[in-house]
């Protein structure tokens, strides 16, 4: 794809050898697996396009794939107008005889990368935004299918006017590029504002960049041109005429050889009676020499110069149109101009930037305006992509035309469907700019933003809002406002405004809406309870007013949920399992790609507190599911972190361990990983039942997410995991603190179930194990009479063993046994296990060495059987202490697995592939490698084939889990 020349630099390189050796370092590198980014530097003309030339076309790049773009100015604005350049030759978006798309390249998630490929989005491709990720994803992976034939080189010239978003993906890449055999190379002018400078800094302060700044030419280097311009036959140079041209082209490449060529073009001779000459046709030579040219010119030759310097490099047909020149005379016209070094030799374009800008400066400002927005009607008039037609019409003055804003609408439009939001949100503010009082730019220019800039967005749609009349308009935009609020924690604000428009809508529609009109309530109502639920400071108002509201018959996506969050509400409440249930399945019924994930994770929240384990985690694999196949990154590891919470509850610990770590590892290389804290909590709570409770809290210490104490859910699932790993460590006092400070933020919030959070039960057993029980009998009763309440097993066998480590002799015992039976009926196998152990315990301070023993026995092997290895352990130790006998514990092979080691060993044991892993898990190929090979050597297995075996394998005698874990979790 290696298309640039340039008539007035030298066939040869000059000056050069030490950075296109540094470049054949590089490349040799990447050919041995080892990623690199060399970042290219420079002035206009000191050759960094003709050093990309030899080192492309040269041995370093021998039997390498290299893909060579370059970026213009006028399509900086284009989302992956970069990303375009790279691979357009690889004509991948063309279709086989039936439109499918057959290149091996785009196989698996690769395909996810035709939007950005694509110069405008396809018929069969929703009107919808598309998010970011998938697209990225998509490149990634099409770039790993090339590195797949062999080393690839990507090189990218004129960076600096490179796109946001492909510069943006091009980070994404070399953050993920460990190992993979790829060099990519940028080069960009240090005196020219960068398009996207952010990203042009994030790329450049990755650890594996090489910077080479391209440095004026030497008096050697320039000595060496003068002679290739003025061959002498000795071969001697007049240093003193090497010296004044070196000086007056500042060692430029293309200065000097354009000023070598305007002396001997006057005659004059590489020695001391030029001196005067160099200085004189010195002063601006490029610019100066291409403006006596036009001014010499013939008006038409003239005009297609500037109608090249506008579109850039295009057919003799378009340009004539806009020069208004016959196509006949334009093939003389370039024919003139290129004899004069104007045109480039290969193709119909200017021969360097610098010499575009010399033809644009001849002309004045408001006719070159005019030309510009001539040449965007010509470009739409010829069904070009809008977002080729708009990099014209963002450099015109003023969009002042019905046509160019409708352009520019479309362009933005496009832009979304490819997941550009950079390149959608420069053309909506153009448009806002023709249109100050738009409701619909704004909504449109929001959209776009609420990715990258969230509180930016958030002011378009309160302008947005008050700007609107029509009350179904404002219900829309406020749907929009609730959810570009919870990324920045703004739910009071999304509440009140989603609360206004609630009651206008209602108002307005009446007792008996037609359909469309409900679906648009049911919305509306539905992201209210969404936000609403998000912090504290709002689920009081949300609760009051759903209380009074009728649950929706689940017909629809947004009544389905609307009834998952309802069920939250209503399980938050704790006042009826049953109902919550109701509505948890009800919002279940259809469950499809238009129904969401938020309603599948919503509910299966619900089901779990429930007790309906089979249910909860049905939910939660079929919206893991659903973000796989749109590579919802977001979604999937909070699907990943809720199931883990879930398994955690259900005793499936190493299950939980490995969802957990997995949603760990997936969220290290993204952004938003800050705001992120249940994969974190999620997984120190395993660990500390894996017995490893300083990792946990390293893990929970990291957490640094702004305002937590004010969310609902995350809070308060932080503060138990803190307190849990606190009394593993030892520090009884902190860990009692922190479960009381939990209680009391659930007060605060108005969340009475039990079995969210039961902090009050962990107090009591706390308070026990520090002889001071007399100090929870306040809590436990209230504890208990909240479980009496909600009336799942699990609820009340958790009241049965507060109230029994707290009550002294065998009215306790009774209680502990009370407690066992109905945990035994849960799906709570890791607290079956510990009341199981706690009985054990009481009996034997009651001198009931034999009961006690039986129960210890079964706490170790349940305890065992869940991975709950700390308990298992102290079961086994006081078992031994009362004279029973048990094998030590000792943690087998597949215990030594970490939770995304086991992740991966299962995928591979079920037949999934290395990319097929890598693809599921949102991680490189590399990275699943290595979680390989650790597997091998852990379950000492040399082979995909024993995998399964070495994971079935039993790690204690005992009680098999109950067959709805298998079930449910698609493991008979």
């Amino acid at each position: 794809m290696d298309r640039t020349d340039n008539s007035w630099l030298p066939g040869t390189l000059i000056g050069r050898a030490d950075e296109l050796a540094a470049l054949s370092d590089h490349a040799e590198a990447a050919r041995s697996g080892r990623a690199g980014l060399v970042i290219l530097s420079g002035p206009a003309g000191i050759g960094k396009t003709t050093l990309l030339h030899a080192f492309v076309n040269g041995g370093a790049c021998q039997g390498m794939t290299v893909l060579h773009g370059r970026c213009g100015e006028v399509v900086t604005n284009a989302g992956y107008g970069g990303v375009r350049a790279l691979f357009g030759s690889l004509g991948l978006t063309e279709s086989g005889d039936e439109g499918v798309h057959e290149s091996p390249l785009l196989k698996g998630s690769a395909g996810r990368a035709l939007p950005a490929l694509r110069p405008a989005p396809a018929e069969e491709e929703p009107g919808t935004a598309a998010t970011v990720y998938p697209v990225l994803h998509g490149l990634y992976w099409l770039t790993v299918n090339l590195t797949a034939r062999g080393p690839l080189v990507l090189v990218l010239d004129d960076a600096h006017w490179c796109d946001e978003r492909s510069l943006r993906w091009i980070d994404f890449l070399l953050r993920r590029a460990d190992d993979l055999p790829l060099l990519v190379v940028l080069a960009q002018r240090t005196e020219a504002e960068p398009a996207a400078p952010g990203a042009l800094a994030d790329i450049a302060a990755q650890s594996r960049s090489t910077a080479i700044r391209l440095e004026p030419l030497t008096d050697d280097g320039v000595g060496e041109m003068v002679g290739r311009v003025f061959p002498t036959p000795d071969h001697v140079l007049d240093t003193a005429f090497v010296e004044r041209a070196a000086a007056v082209s500042g060692g430029n490449p293309l200065m000097l050889a354009k000023l070598l060529s305007e002396l001997r073009s006057m005659g004059a001779s590489p020695d001391e009676k030029s001196l005067g000459a160099v200085a004189e046709v010195g002063q601006g030579v490029v610019a100066l020499s291409v403006r006596a040219l036009m001014g010499r010119l013939a008006p038409w030759v003239r005009d297609v110069a500037t109608a090249i310097a506008v579109l850039g490099e295009e057919d003799g047909e378009h340009v004539g149109a806009l020069a208004g020149v016959p196509v006949a005379l334009v093939e003389e016209a370039v024919a003139v101009l290129r004899g004069a070094e104007v045109v480039a030799p290969d193709r119909v374009d200017l021969a360097h930037d610098v010499v575009r800008s010399a033809v644009l400066d001849s002309s004045a400002t408001e006719e070159l305006g005019e030309l510009r927005a001539r040449a965007a009607l010509l470009l739409s008039d010829a069904g070009r992509p809008a977002e080729e037609v708009a990099g014209q019409l963002l450099l015109v003055p003023v969009v002042d035309q019905p046509w160019m804003r409708r352009v520019l609408r479309e362009a933005a439009a496009g832009a979304e469907t490819r997941g550009a939001p950079e390149a959608a949100i420069r053309y909506l503010y153009r448009v806002l700019e023709a249109e100050p009082h738009s409701v619909s730019a704004r909504a449109q220019l929001a959209r776009s933003l609420a990715e990258i800039n969230p509180p930016e967005a958030i002011a378009l749609l309160a302008e947005a809002l008050a700007l609107a009349e029509d009350v179904r308009v404002k219900a829309t935009l406020a749907v929009q406002f609730g959810f570009v609020c919870l990324t920045v924690q703004q739910a009071p604000a999304a509440v009140r405004v989603l609360g206004e428009v609630l009651d206008a809508l209602e108002a307005e529609l009446g007792a008996d809406p037609d359909p469309a009109d409900r679906e648009l309530r049911a919305l509306v109502q539905s992201v209210l309870l969404i936000t609403g639920c998000d912090e504290k400071a709002t689920i009081a108002a949300v609760r009051g007013r759903f209380a009074r509201t009728a649950a929706p018959a689940g017909d629809t996506p947004a009544q389905r949920q609307t009834l998952a969050m309802m069920s939250v509400l209503t399980a938050m409440d704790g006042r009826s399992a049953e109902r919550a249930v109701r509505q948890a399945r009800r919002a279940q019924r259809v469950s499809d790609a238009a129904t969401g994930t938020l309603p599948l994770i919503f509910s299966a929240f619900t089901l779990g507190l429930a007790d309906d384990a089979q249910g909860s985690l049905e939910a939660l694999d079929l919206s893991l599911r659903y973000s796989q196949e749109n590579a919802a990154v977001w979604t999937y590891v909070l699907g990943l972190s809720t199931r883990s919470v879930m398994l955690h509850t259900m005793g499936e610990i190493p299950d939980a361990l490995a969802d957990a770590q997995t949603a760990v590892e997936i969220i290290a290389d993204e952004r938003w990983s800050g705001n992120v804290t249940m994969p974190q909590t999620a997984l120190a709570t395993a660990l500390v039942d894996r017995g490893d409770p300083e990792r946990a809290e390293a893990l929970l210490e990291r957490i640094a997410r702004p305002n937590l104490d004010g969310f609902v859910m995350e809070y308060h699932w932080y503060l138990m995991a803190r307190a849990r790993a606190r009394w593993a460590l030892g520090d009884s006092e902190t860990a009692l603190g922190l479960f009381l400070d939990c209680g009391r933020s659930l007060e605060e919030t108005g969340i009475t179930n039990p079995a969210f959070a039961p902090w009050w039960a962990e107090a009591a057993c706390l308070l026990a194990d520090l002889k001071r029980p007399e100090e929870a009998g306040d809590l436990v009763e209230w504890g208990a009479g909240l479980a009496r309440r909600w009336g799942t097993s699990r609820a009340l066998g958790l009241a049965a063993l507060a109230r029994g480590v707290t009550t002294q002799g065998r009215p306790g015992v009774e209680l502990l046994a009370e407690s066992v039976e109905l945990l035994s009926r849960s799906p709570a196998r890791a607290e079956h296990a510990r009341a199981e152990y706690l009985l054990g315990g009481a009996l034997l301070e009651a001198d009931d060495a034999r009961g006690a023993r039986e129960h210890l026995r079964t706490a170790a092997d349940l305890a065992w059987r869940c991975g709950a290895l700390a308990l298992a352990r102290e079961a086994r130790r006081r078992l031994v202490a009362s004279g029973g006998r048990m094998r030590e514990i000792t943690t087998s092979p597949v215990d030594l697995l970490t939770g995304m080691e086991r992740t991966v060993a299962n995928l591979a044991a079920a037949g999934a592939g290395n990319r097929e892993i890598a693809e599921s898990l949102f991680v490189t190929v590399r990275t699943v490698e290595m979680h390989l090979t650790g597997v091998y050597r852990k379950l000492s297995v040399s082979q995909r084939a024993e995998l399964g075996a070495a994971l079935r394998s039993p790690t204690a005698p005992g009680t098999q889990a109950p067959a709805w874990v298998s079930a449910s979790r698609g493991r008979r």
